[in-house]
């Protein structure tokens, strides 16, 4: 057996022991950058300033998003990034089956609603409810789509 000094062998035990936190703490890292919130928000806000009716997609790197009228954030394991949209109010889709969901995936808003009004009164509670809108599960691109329909002008956003 080796005959090292006691201090020898505090020295080692105390180097063994730094060595294995500095493991632990690099294995905690995050593999991944957060999301970028900044590039989605961008996405929305070109649709936004469109002078005509406009389509956008924007591929997502989150698991999690959420989506207010002037704010977007998103979430993944790496952490959380948000943005402020510069063109707005924009109206979040509610998330689940809604006939605001089929205007942004394509239908003219006089083949899902009666009337102008009933759509303009759908945005007006979509964006009321967005508010305080919780975080949703997320697997697919953030979609964008810019409307008009006798009057009711409406940036609809869903995820």
């Amino acid at each position: 057996m080796l005959d090292l000094p006691l201090d020898a062998w505090y020295a080692w035990l105390g180097l063994s022991l730094a060595g294995v936190a500095l493991v632990g703490a690099a294995s905690g890292l995050p593999t991944a950058p957060p999301p970028n919130a900044e590039s989605a928000a961008a996405t929305v806000d070109r649709a936004a300033a469109a002078e005509y009716a406009s389509t956008a997609e924007h591929p997502l790197d989150a698991t999690a998003v959420r989506l207010r009228p002037r704010r977007l954030a998103l979430r993944n394991d790496a952490g959380t990034a948000h943005a402020t949209l510069a063109f707005g109010p924009v109206t979040p889709v509610p998330p689940g089956d809604s006939r605001l969901r089929d205007v942004v995936h394509g239908a003219h808003p006089a083949d899902v609603y009666d009337d102008p009004e009933a759509f303009r009164q759908a945005v007006v509670d979509a964006r009321a409810r967005a508010g305080d809108a919780p975080w949703r599960a997320v697997d697919r691109t953030l979609l964008v789509r810019t409307t008009t329909w006798e009057g009711v002008d409406v940036v609809l956003v869903d995820a």
